[in-house]
């Protein structure tokens, strides 16, 4: 009977050390943003924030090394970080890495706020697309106020009214709301506010050492132990609740971008979209050049949608959309009305012209690039320039086809009857007439067409 015993006491210490051996080990989940920020990296940073919580991490590093991005895309990731109920720490890294601009915001978001040595942050100045834009109309300053005469000498007169503002413009909005808006997030974690509304208005930056020491950050790590090490028995405000935290000796564990992110980086690249809805557009006109061909209607369509998904999510500059739409309209004309190249000259500098200004804005990486730009111009141009020199020498050659080309051949007489009979030309016998009767093998040219008879008249010798 022992070894039943014994046998059951292994079973039920085996059933007690199930549950602890089944329970994961507390990890940080490791996300990294490189580069422009975009769509792609929102998307990217969303998922990978679901993926914490299902995972239920005790802790989601961002490793930011940025030069900025889009206002829209920060603001989803903000708002992603904020409603996280895993902490976030942002730690801008390796060393000589920047979270500029977009970067900024999203550092002083997070709760826990990181640097490592030789890195910096700041210049978070908006900047806006298009140019600079007329003041805003406000009530009691859209019209200058009219002149008052001077009182008459030796009379008192009235004070004179306060000098006129100027009326703030769509900048200053922008600028306006910027500011406070970085204000808050650094109030909210309690960071220096004051000096993250100069990183907005006066462009401020700062290095990982003078931040720390201003309060803009609250660590500067070496490396990710570090960082973990660091902020160990830290309590932050995670959906306004306190959470300690405990992070000495988590396991670092990188989430990679799947196919959908890496998809969209792609697509919301500028260089890409801008080749994409030339496909489409070249596409679509060799389609209605040739119905029926159907691969460059179906791959024009395709490319098209997909640049326009694109443009929905850049800053794209519309005017500039319109002179390239223009400038191909006018290449692809040149090769049917006879302008001499007026149009495909004019076409090729709209293009140009409409594809610099297409994505015309600040924000590092959402420009297109003037290589890009000129290679696809002068392939264009030489294309089309192409096509009318071969139309030119076309319309030079002698005529090889239909009713032309047979005035002036020569043939040979199969029968004759009196004026009527056939002739062999070009290998093929047609019905024949002539003025006068000719014989079986007699030479023959070719005089004129009537509907499918020819009129023919002897060769050499009369007969």
């Amino acid at each position: 009977m022992r070894w039943w015993l014994l046998l059951l006491l292994g079973l039920l210490l085996l059933l007690l050390g199930l549950p602890l051996r089944s329970q994961p080990a507390p990890v940080a989940l490791l996300l990294e943003v490189e580069g422009p920020i975009g769509p792609a990296a929102g998307d990217y940073l969303h998922r990978g924030l679901e993926r914490a919580q299902e995972q239920n991490a005790a802790l989601v590093i961002l490793r930011i090394d940025t030069p900025g991005g889009l206002d829209s895309t920060t603001r989803d990731i903000i708002q992603d970080i904020l409603a996280s109920p895993v902490p976030v720490a942002s730690y801008v890294a390796p060393s000589g890495a920047r979270a500029a601009s977009a970067g900024t915001y999203i550092v002083l978001a997070s709760h826990v706020a990181a640097m490592a040595p030789g890195t910096n942050l700041g210049a978070a100045t908006p900047i806006q697309l298009g140019g600079p834009t007329p003041p805003l109309p406000i009530p009691g300053r859209g019209t200058p106020a009219p002149e008052r005469e001077a009182p008459p000498e030796g009379q008192p007169g009235e004070e004179p009214p306060p000098a006129a503002q100027p009326a703030p413009t769509m900048e200053d909005k922008l600028v306006n709301d910027a500011a406070a808006y970085i204000r808050s997030l650094a109030q909210m974690r309690g960071r220096n506010a004051d000096w993250a509304e100069r990183a907005v208005r006066q462009a401020a930056s700062l290095s990982a050492a003078e931040a720390l020491e201003q309060g803009v950050v609250d660590v500067v790590a070496a490396d990710f132990g570090d960082l973990l090490a660091q902020i160990d028995g830290r309590t932050v405000s995670l959906r306004g609740e306190p959470r300690l935290l405990a992070t000495a000796g988590l396991e670092v564990r990188v989430v990679e971008p799947d196919w959908r992110t890496k998809l969209l980086a792609i697509i919301t690249n500028p260089n890409v979209a801008y080749i994409l809805m030339l496909i489409g557009i070249y596409g679509i006109v060799l389609e209605f050049y040739s119905p029926g061909m159907l691969l460059p209607g179906v791959t024009g369509v395709i490319c098209l949608l997909l640049a326009l998904y694109a443009f929905q999510v850049l800053p794209i500059n519309y005017a500039g959309l319109a002179l390239l739409l223009v400038g191909v309209a006018l290449m692809v004309s040149e090769a049917f009305v006879p302008s001499f190249g007026v149009l495909g000259l004019g076409g090729a500098a709209a293009f140009v012209i409409g594809s610099v200004m297409l994505l015309d804005t600040d924000v590092p990486g959402y420009g297109i690039s003037w290589k890009l730009i000129g290679s696809i111009a002068a392939v264009s141009a030489g294309v089309f320039l192409t096509v009318i020199l071969l139309l030119m020498r076309a319309r030079r050659r002698a005529v090889v086809s239909g009713p032309e080309e047979m005035v002036g051949s020569r043939g040979r007489v199969v029968e004759w009857s009196g004026h009527e009979g056939r002739v062999r030309v070009h290998g093929e016998i047609w019905r024949a007439r002539a003025a006068r009767p000719l014989k079986a093998g007699k030479k023959v040219r070719v005089a004129g067409i009537d509907d499918l008879t020819l009129v023919v008249e002897s060769e050499g010798k009369k007969g």
